[in-house]
């Protein structure tokens, strides 16, 4: 079923954000104090860089983080919830090459926060974040997760409306074909913010709030 990607990114604007945890909003702040609040195709790079790092560290750990905290029932999911983490791995590095592409284009310079060594560092305390929050509490570990990619989908939805002119812009190159068959580049970015949404609804699903999930018409089946 198609998505309705001008419906969605709407309901994106008019959905409230979820209620930050004060870890959520401290990692926020911090982020904005270092690189800005404004939404630029730069931060937008950051936080990419940023998104896949849970992800591999679900790969890598989480069966053990799970059987340590003896959540039989997450043990249960094991299989779906590493098959999903791969897949939402692959699904931001993807949207990470897509914005590298638009910043090409655009003639867009590298501030000083994508140079090395910074985003190693800043990958690396998230890294130590994550890795803590599921060391502490699985659940919370996906929780956390399911507040950064509702952040992430708002901030996408945001892009767009303050770039009008990308209603205008065609896509082009082959590194955005690969992504998805869009007219404009305010549609990639569109699908980008739909994506953290799902990333979202399946971390709330295994956190244990399955209540908190957004429906939408034309939405992936549920992971696990």
């Amino acid at each position: 079923m198609t998505v309705d990607l001008r419906k969605e990114q709407q309901a994106s604007l008019e959905r409230p954000r979820y209620p930050y945890s004060a870890v959520a909003r401290f990692f926020f702040s911090s982020m904005d104090a270092m690189v800005g609040r404004e939404a630029t195709l730069a931060k937008a790079t950051l936080i990419e860089t940023l998104a896949g790092v849970p992800y591999r560290a679900w790969q890598n750990r989480q069966y053990p983080s799970m059987k340590r905290n003896r959540d039989d029932e997450l043990v249960g999911k094991a299989p779906a919830i590493l098959a999903w983490a791969r897949e939402a791995e692959d699904n931001e590095h993807r949207h990470l090459l897509v914005i590298e592409e638009k910043m090409r284009q655009d003639g867009v310079k590298e501030p000083w926060y994508l140079s090395p060594p910074s985003p190693q560092l800043m990958a690396r305390s998230y890294a130590l974040l994550t890795w803590a929050m599921a060391l502490l509490d699985t659940r919370r570990g996906f929780l956390l997760n399911a507040e950064l990619e509702d952040h992430a989908e708002h901030t996408y939805a945001q892009m767009v409306r303050d770039h009008p002119e990308w209603e205008e812009q065609p896509v082009a190159g082959e590194v955005v074909t690969k992504y998805g068959d869009f007219e404009t580049w305010a549609d990639v970015f569109r699908r980008i913010a739909l994506d953290e949404r799902d990333h979202m609804n399946n971390s709330f699903r295994f956190c244990g709030k399955p209540d908190r999930v957004v429906q939408y018409e034309g939405m992936p089946e549920a992971a696990g």
